[in-house]
């Protein structure tokens, strides 16, 4: 690009601007800026056009049009290698404009504001800073278009270290394809704002249908993956432009190899159960299952629970935490077990020296917070489905007891655990357990009954004696055959969400075996 010799400055989002504006100045250049902005810059004493006094129009229509003019787009758009574009400034007497900093109208945080009404959000829709960012970043090459305030200290560096204070056509470009994306995102909220209002309130504050009938959604690259589930797979990992605080994208990564697809997809896995428990907890996950889930008084006595539960599949697996993890924890677990990765809300110092041993081992440092996505994605063929998420939290009170025995407070407090177990086992999901922790998981079977025949199995491989024990279903019976089996380890309490046409059958098979059966009401499907 030629060197930069005028800029036009018009932000909504003024972080940073007056310094920014200030270095420019020392630089030499010539400053244009509307509303707002040009008070700002002039009151921090930095000389400024005003738009109207550059174009010779006032601001007009409230403001509605400000930089809308050739004077503007002209300056913004001309080609500098084409003779024909730059005669034709000079014949209608416009200068260039070489630099564009403009952010846009707040019309996010205007419809997130309680009581929005329609014509607030109209009226915060921009309509003269997008067309400056796409023009600049139409004409790339000659012009620098800014967007984001975490850029100005970069574009003044590279510009000072530049005798001609140019920047390179490789920040050019990079300024461009953010400014795109800029008003790529902006142009989405808007739309998929208005497509969800309701047609037959356009006036005051609007009813908003949850699901808009365009959705526009925008992720940012974190990085490309080795590969993605197998090795002939490429993929990529990308996060939200805000990602929720205590999401899995909000990771620090401590030590180890990068993330893999499958780390990635089982961490999330591990790290959504484990938040699920106030209690101190500890998941491990293996192929996006939880094989081991326990609460404890501490982090050792929960992982020797959860670890127990099946020591073969939780070799190779993801351990995770809802508690700082001290170095005891981290000492047992290097000696019972391989792991891809360790996760927790935090680490102490003797712990992070010891897991220096695993080098390649991933450890993640992730915020413990409980927000949830808004919604749940899942591609198919051609479309993608999108649901709100699996978050129904179960009381005591929700609870309704079906069989002739009646449960007592212990029992009812393993049917809870054990049921928020379940919202994290892929259907058909089956898991025995009692005490805080979980003694077997059945997961992904096509029958219920296999699912429940697998509980049994990693149940007795591990030594652990399921009489008087509990069992969670995600889904009702629709025989009384999964009853059998579950009472054939000497389990005495079932809880399910009920619902078969055959419920009948299946409460009296419970009664049969002199069982305690809690019906939920809902069920826990996860595919």
């Amino acid at each position: 690009m030629s060197s930069v010799k005028r800029a036009l400055i018009s932000v909504s989002d003024k972080t940073g601007v007056v310094e920014f504006a200030q270095e420019l100045e020392k630089l030499g250049m010539e400053i244009i800026s509307t509303g707002g902005t040009a008070k700002l810059l002039a009151d921090a004493g930095v000389k400024i056009i005003e738009i109207s006094d550059y174009t010779g129009f006032p601001e007009m229509l409230d403001g509605r049009v400000k930089t809308l003019h050739p004077k503007v787009h002209g300056g913004i758009l001309a080609r500098r290698d084409l003779k024909e574009h730059m005669d034709t400034l000079s014949n209608h007497d416009i200068g260039t404009i070489d630099l564009v900093c403009v952010n846009l109208y707040p019309f996010k945080a205007t419809i997130e504001k309680q009581g929005c009404t329609l014509e607030d959000a109209i009226e915060n829709i921009d309509i003269g800073g997008p067309a400056m960012v796409r023009s600049a970043a139409k004409n790339w090459r000659f012009v620098a278009i800014v967007t984001d305030t975490q850029d100005y200290s970069k574009i003044i560096q590279e510009l000072k270290s530049s005798d001609k204070h140019q920047l390179s056509e490789q920040t050019l470009f990079t300024l461009s394809a953010k400014a795109f994306s800029h008003t790529a995102q902006y142009d989405g909220l808007i739309s998929n704002y208005l497509t969800s209002v309701n047609l037959e309130k356009l006036s005051g504050e609007p009813e908003l249908k949850l699901f808009s009938q365009q959705l526009n959604q925008q992720w940012l690259k974190v990085q490309d993956l080795r590969y993605g589930e197998n090795p002939h797979q490429k993929a990529a990992f990308y996060r939200d432009i805000e990602p929720l605080a205590g999401s899995l994208s909000s990771y620090q990564q401590l030590q180890g190899k990068e993330l893999s697809y499958n780390n990635l997809a089982d961490s999330d896995a591990a790290w959504e159960a484990v938040k699920a428990f106030d209690e101190p907890a500890c998941v491990i996950v293996k192929h996006a299952n939880p094989c081991g889930v326990a609460v404890a008084e501490d982090t050792l006595s929960a992982y020797l629970a959860a670890y127990e539960t099946d020591k073969t599949s939780a070799f190779g697996g993801i351990i995770a935490f809802n508690r700082e993890v001290d170095e005891k924890t981290v000492e047992t677990i290097l000696v019972n077990q391989f792991m891809e990765v360790l996760m927790a809300p935090g680490f102490n110092a003797k712990a992070l020296e010891l897991m220096k041993a695993k080098k390649n081992v991933r450890v993640l440092k992730i915020p413990l917070e409980h927000q949830h996505n808004q919604f749940e994605m899942k591609r198919i063929g051609g479309g993608l489905l999108l649901q709100t998420p699996d978050i129904h939290l179960l009381s005591k009170n929700d609870l309704k007891v079906v069989s002739k025995r009646q449960p007592d407070d212990s029992q009812l407090k393993d049917l809870l655990f054990l049921w928020k177990v379940t919202q994290f086992v892929k259907s058909n999901a089956v898991v025995f357990g009692k005490e805080g922790r979980t003694y077997g998981v059945g997961a992904g079977q096509m029958s219920r009954v296999d699912s429940t025949l697998i509980a049994a199995r990693k149940a007795k491989e591990a030594g652990l004696d399921l009489t008087n024990a509990a069992a969670a279903s995600d889904a009702f019976f629709p025989f009384r055959d999964g009853v059998d089996v579950i009472a054939e380890q000497g389990i005495k309490v079932v809880i399910h969400p009920g619902g078969s046409i055959r419920d009948e059958e299946v409460i009296q098979a419970a009664d049969e075996h002199d069982m305690v059966m809690v019906l939920t009401g809902i069920r826990h499907f996860r595919h």
